[in-house]
């Protein structure tokens, strides 16, 4: 048996930071959208675990997400550690577009299907959050809401199709070093309670009314003042949204039609030598559920 899975990369349309908890974690109040850039993972029947990808910088041993997931699965399950994965990478690393996660809880999804010929998210959902705060959200797809450290996931309407400009930066920036820079202040036990916005939205919300803001941009823009000067070159270019994703390197803006941001990327291209840039759109739950999702072929059939 061999099949595909495709792990679609994420932008974070809002991200509020309500403070670090005791745990040394922060809270998070997250909007999540999945977006057509995506790695491939494919699967195939094997006596012995195997993994390996296109991209000889990524790691192959124990440090990457997909050798981890493999194990943690084997070991809820029950089920010994056995299959061939390669990963084809195209998401880059260290962007907060969440590649390293979603490719995780693909292999999962794939694992799931071939071990056990099916997918059980209330098997898979807590493996994930052992894995990574991004991770659950990766065996939803579409819009979601992401709360605690992001792994408390609420799957929303679809915010609609959107096509978007993709700014990736020729140098990552580091997650904890952003949330240094941030000096969050510590939270009391029960930050929704404390928190009146916060707790409004507790009590359900729609894509609409979660704030246009990511509150790590400052850190990351006070390590990197380069990323202020091309969210501002977004905005110029005609984005309606132009926002970090996660805690970056790279950066978003929102366009009226895939035209507009292409031509926006062009032009971006051109004012800034090393920046890549790359159209995408969103992906809704239907079409990550037919794409990403163990289908006819695996075992694994919805």
């Amino acid at each position: 048996m061999r099949f595909q899975l495709e792990a679609f990369a994420k932008v974070n349309l809002s991200l509020r930071v309500l403070g670090k908890r005791r745990d040394g974690f922060h809270e998070l109040d997250t909007l999540f959208q999945s977006v057509d850039l995506s790695d491939t993972l494919t699967f195939e029947e094997s006596g012995t675990f195997e993994f390996g990808c296109d991209d000889p910088e990524v790691p192959s041993g124990e440090e990457n997400l997909v050798v981890r997931a493999a194990r943690a699965l084997a070991e809820a399950a029950h089920q010994p550690m056995r299959g061939r994965i390669h990963l084809a990478k195209r998401i880059p690393a260290g962007g907060g577009m969440g590649g390293g996660s979603s490719d995780g809880a693909s292999a999962l999804l794939g694992l799931s299907a071939l071990w056990l010929g099916r997918v059980d998210l209330g098997l898979l959902v807590p493996v994930a959050a052992s894995l990574g705060s991004d991770v659950p959200f990766f065996l939803f797809g579409g819009t979601a809401r992401g709360t605690g450290r992001g792994e408390r996931v609420t799957p929303l309407e679809d915010a609609g199709p959107a096509h978007l400009l993709l700014i990736f930066p020729p140098w990552p920036i580091p997650t904890a070093e952003v949330f240094r820079t941030l000096g969050a202040p510590a939270l009391p036990d029960s930050p929704e309670l404390t928190d009146p916005e916060c707790a409004r939205n507790l009590r359900g919300s729609g894509p609409d009314s979660f704030p246009d803001r990511n509150d790590l941009e400052g850190a990351a823009e006070r390590l990197r003042g380069e990323l202020a000067v091309l969210r501002n070159a977004l905005t110029e270019a005609g984005a309606t949204q132009a926002r970090l994703s996660g805690s970056g390197s790279t950066l978003f803006g929102v366009f009226p039609d895939r035209l507009s941001a292409a031509a926006a990327g062009r032009e971006i291209e051109r004012g800034h030598p090393g920046v890549r840039t790359a159209c995408a759109r969103s992906v809704g739950r239907g079409e990550f559920s037919r794409r990403a999702m163990p289908v006819a072929g695996s075992r694994g059939i919805r």
